[in-house]
């Protein structure tokens, strides 16, 4: 029999377009549910007009949307990244999504890459809306560009273990229910809205460990204050990305 008689030879495709075409997957089926839509962009989106709009909280000296910003960006890392892929890859792995796609010539860990790329995607489309609204408002960022990426990486990556982490040790309807009562705590109390400094001294200093709080601040920092580059806030979000990816690693159960 001569070679090439039986073309295209069936296989895998090569690993740089199973995770292409897996990350466009995932960012289709991300923006086409209605319920991570609501997450991802319209509550962000209607915070930043409502309280850019109104002053409903005191934010301290200077206009409401150059404090406000920082912190809807935030929570719209948050809500992707953790809240939006927790719900949706703990009910993934309840209906045998993921265990089919563990079987499947896709490694494990591209299938994770794909995941990520697509939250990543989907918080640049972000980003662009949330800064169009506030340039809207008269927002005037300042600061370091590269320290902005720098936290919002750190914070994505953080988020990102933890929702992992919650999809994969939880029940899918324990996911649900856990993944958006901490999405209204940390919007309460993470300094998204209310700053920190409204808070006792003894809570602010909790408060200001969680990752929600490191990265509002940190970019609060940056884009309002203009401070080049938040240390200690990254060294936050540094210790909750190690902390989270690696408990993911550990305990996640595709079952």
């Amino acid at each position: 029999m001569s070679a090439g008689t039986y073309t295209p030879q069936a296989g895998a495709a090569p690993l740089s377009r199973m995770i292409t075409a897996q990350t466009a997957l995932e960012t289709r089926m991300l923006l086409r549910n209605g319920e991570q839509l609501l997450l991802t962009v319209i509550i962000p989106t209607l915070l930043l007009v409502l309280f850019s709009a109104v002053d409903i909280v005191d934010t301290g000296a200077g206009r409401s949307v150059d404090f406000l910003t920082p912190g809807i960006l935030a929570l719209a890392v948050m809500s992707t990244a953790f809240t939006g892929q927790a719900i949706a890859t703990g009910f993934e792995r309840r209906y045998g999504v993921l265990k089919r796609l563990g079987a499947s010539p896709l490694p494990r860990w591209a299938l994770m890459t794909a995941k990520t790329l697509a939250v990543l995607v989907t918080e640049v489309l972000q980003v662009v809306l949330l800064t169009v609204i506030a340039f809207a408002f008269g927002w005037s960022p300042h600061g370091n560009p590269f320290a902005v990426l720098m936290l919002l990486v750190l914070g994505t990556a953080a988020f990102s273990g933890l929702g992992l982490l919650m999809a994969g040790t939880l029940k899918a309807e324990a996911t649900l229910a856990a993944a958006n009562l901490v999405f209204l705590l940390l919007l309460v109390g993470g300094g998204v809205i209310v700053p920190l400094d409204k808070f006792p001294d003894a809570v602010q200093s909790v408060l200001g460990l969680l990752p929600i709080a490191a990265l509002s601040d940190g970019l609060r920092d940056v884009l309002q204050h203009g401070a080049s580059m938040p240390w200690s806030d990254l060294g936050i979000l540094a210790v909750w990305a190690v902390l989270g990816l690696g408990a993911a690693a550990k305990f996640f159960r595709w079952e």
